[in-house]
């Protein structure tokens, strides 16, 4: 059994350790005897038919999401209908901000995203960074690191409500966005080591819908613990603005 995980542009999406995600996803996957083949795609033309099991996209500057762009212009189409068919996909911070239609800086300025989804962002005066815990219907407590300089503006699901940092915006009190089995997050660290929930469920979504058979559960005690540990830890404490710079 083999899962095909395409992670787009990792030499320029790939902030605070991005790249942990695909190695937890993977390992999580060979502890059911999964094998996940990943493709690292930086040109669309290293996509190869429809296959794809699982998409991730990370983070990155300004610049480097305008770079990420122009290069995956050509397959705006096909990523939509990955998204609506129901494929597994995690996109972070900068990831997240350009699958939607624009991003506008301080400055005024709109850089087109990809379209994928319509909803924007906007640049804030200050730099959001905070280590954040989010209340998650879905995944329970969902803990990470979160540093931009961008505010999030979408009516979708979202992946919870902030208990504390800023997630989104500072208005709406919501992180993220979860559309079918898409989920997009201001959340470093990486994510998915310290969530086990939202790994699996990003497995599980794209092993079902391969297969049509259900994932076997792991035994998460030390995970369980970890993500408990650092949600106590960082229950009191302050949000953190900071000059933004970039």
């Amino acid at each position: 059994m083999e899962l095909l995980l395409y992670h787009f542009c990792p030499d320029t999406l790939n902030l605070y350790g991005d790249r942990g995600n695909i190695i937890c996803l993977r390992k999580r996957c060979e502890w059911r005897g999964i094998t996940v083949r990943v493709e690292e795609i930086k040109n669309p033309d290293e996509v190869r038919g429809s296959g794809c099991d699982i998409f991730m996209i990370g983070g990155g500057s300004d610049r480097e999401q305008a770079i990420a762009t122009n290069r995956l212009a050509p397959l705006v189409k096909e990523i939509k209908a990955w998204v609506e068919d129901g494929v597994s996909a995690l996109t972070v911070c900068g990831g997240y901000q350009f699958l939607g239609e624009y991003y506008e800086t301080k400055n005024g300025e709109k850089l087109e995203g990809m379209g994928i989804l319509p909803f924007y962002t906007k640049a804030d005066e200050d730099r959001l960074m905070t280590n954040i815990l989010v209340e998650s219907e879905t995944f329970g407590k969902v803990v990470g690191f979160e540093n931009h300089g961008g505010m999030t503006y979408h009516d979708f699901p979202t992946l919870g409500k902030v208990i504390n940092g800023f997630g989104n915006n500072e208005e709406s009190g919501e992180e993220g966005l979860h559309y079918h089995n898409l989920i997009g997050t201001y959340l470093h660290g990486p994510i998915l080591p310290k969530n086990p929930k939202i790994a699996d469920y990003l497995i599980e979504k794209a092993y079902e819908r391969k297969t049509g058979r259900k994932l076997e559960p792991l035994e998460d005690e030390l995970e369980k613990l970890a993500n408990q540990t650092v949600w106590n830890k960082f229950l009191t404490s302050k949000r953190t603005k900071y000059k933004n710079e970039v």
